[in-house]
């Protein structure tokens, strides 16, 4: 949900495939926790509810089940930083905090050559109605 990335895929670039081995580095670095963040999120979030967000992906991913949160605690730990961003009304981006170059999209690579856009991800039979 942070980085809007597959959690397998080929198409990124060599270190890139896999989206654990490369995001986890930086989910618990405060500094580099943007690079993980998907870009067509930015404005919509303060870095300080990012930086949890981030921290509790991280915990997500403890290899001792017993250090990682349950779902009910993921959920009530979502909703009160869900409500602690709406009632704080900011809603600036860690871009308006510090510049920096903006990164390229598939998209931006697909309006100047199309055949080297990644390709759009399938319906997941999961959520089919």
């Amino acid at each position: 949900m942070l980085s809007g990335r597959r959690a397998i895929d080929k198409n990124r670039p060599s270190g890139e495939h896999n989206l654990v081995e490369w995001a986890k580095p930086y989910l618990g670095n405060k500094r580099k926790v943007f690079r993980v963040l998907d870009t067509r999120l930015e404005g919509q979030y303060s870095m300080d509810v990012a930086s949890k967000v981030a921290n509790l992906a991280l915990r997500c991913l403890s290899k001792d089940p017993r250090f990682r949160p349950s779902m009910s605690d993921i959920v009530k730990e979502l909703e009160q930083l869900y409500q602690q961003s709406k009632d704080s009304g900011n809603t600036r981006s860690h871009a308006s905090n510090r510049p920096r170059p903006r990164r390229r999209s598939a998209g931006d690579v697909a309006s100047r050559n199309p055949s080297v856009a990644y390709p759009r991800p399938s319906a997941s039979p999961l959520y089919a109605k």
